[in-house]
């Protein structure tokens, strides 16, 4: 297996962590408990990443020194972990959980595959009711009435489904647990083909059934899919992030963390921002009124340090419309249709510009 990164750890909970940022790097690992298990894959590897209990071990076993080599470590107050890192050669120390992004780039770039295709674009609400999913809605809603070719991606197994958001829960097509229960690889055009369509907008969401879990795997497979055939993706993220989420932060060109002018609002989006900021490499506020307090936006997207991607006014009718399953967005009218504009005329990267 001379492709797969080498991860190096007697410590079982790190080595859970290290499986983790695998999995949402899109890389299969090899496992090795100890430095004479390691010995036989030591050059071969792509990358190897190695538990600092074991520094000392590999140092006294007489590895050969190689490129790509990562030691981890979790403890932040050992300023002698730099000195053993030096004498084993070690590209670099990562300090989990505070460098874990870095561990993914390098993973990904080692072993992952290149990313190719749609724009990537994860909403995700800084505290409950934030007004992620109706964002993401509409943000996938514009982009379609615009000619981009759209898929629209509800991750949040516990938000209600967003077939009921665009009031097309009785549209044929494929959801979730059916492409859970297929497995392996998803042929593109097989997918796009297959899942509901509302307004030219292809969605993939959720049934009324009591699975409410996808896998990691799985998500790479939807993202590897949708990208080829897409312009946008737009996902919809739960606030409490699992594996499949994990997998679409590291995916996402944007993250678009949504996050009410209120005090409360910014002390719990602080905490999702934190998490997030481990994985996702582009995070900016999108800040929602009334501001019951005077908190302006740029306050807001300053105190959690991140740049403000835009604000949303209050839209009278809007709760309303929901309610009644009208797409968010879809007069191209108000508020929300003008931050939607904005937003895709501001993508990073693929993005061009809404009618």
């Amino acid at each position: 297996m001379p492709d797969r990164p080498l991860l190096v750890t007697s410590d079982p909970d790190l080595l859970d962590d290290l499986l983790r940022i695998c999995a949402a790097a899109g890389a299969e690992a090899r496992v090795a408990n100890d430095v004479a298990a390691a010995r036989g894959a030591w050059t071969e590897a792509p990358v190897v990443v190695l538990g600092d209990e074991l520094s000392r071990s590999a140092l006294a076993s007489g590895l050969p020194r190689r490129g790509d080599l990562l030691l981890v470590s979790r403890d932040l107050d050992d300023a002698e972990v730099w000195s053993r890192a030096a004498a084993l050669g070690a590209e670099s120390v990562v300090l989990l959980p505070r460098a874990q992004s870095l561990l993914v780039e390098r993973l990904t770039a080692a072993c992952g595959e290149p990313s190719a295709g749609a724009v990537t674009v994860a909403v995700v609400g800084g505290r409950g009711g934030a007004g992620a999913s109706p964002l993401s809605c509409a943000l996938a809603v514009t982009a379609a009435g615009s000619g981009w070719r759209t898929l629209l991606v509800d991750a949040d197994a516990l938000g209600g489904g967003l077939d009921l958001v665009l009031g097309c829960e009785d549209a044929p097509g494929l959801r979730w647990p059916d492409i859970g229960a297929v497995g392996g690889a998803i042929s593109a055009s097989a997918l796009r083909s297959a899942l509901p369509t509302v307004d030219g907008l292809h969605l993939l969401s959720w049934d009324r059934g009591d699975e409410h879990v996808v896998s990691a795997a799985t998500a790479r497979a939807v993202l590897a899919a949708a990208r080829p055939v897409h312009e946008l993706l737009v996902v919809d993220l739960p606030r409490r992030v699992d594996a499949a989420a994990e997998v679409v932060l590291v995916a996402a060109d944007l993250v678009l963390l949504v996050v009410p002018t209120e005090v409360r609002a910014v002390a719990a989006a602080a905490r999702v921002a934190a998490y997030a900021g481990l994985l996702a490499r582009d995070i900016r506020v999108v800040a929602r009124g009334p501001a019951p307090s005077g908190l302006t936006p740029e306050l807001v997207a300053e105190r959690l340090g991140l740049p403000l991607a835009g604000r949303l006014k209050p839209e009278p009718g809007l709760a309303r419309s929901l309610e009644r399953g009208e797409p968010p967005a879809r007069s191209g009218r108000g508020p929300l249709a003008d931050l939607c504009r904005s937003l895709l005329g501001d993508l990073p990267g693929r993005g061009r510009e809404a009618a």
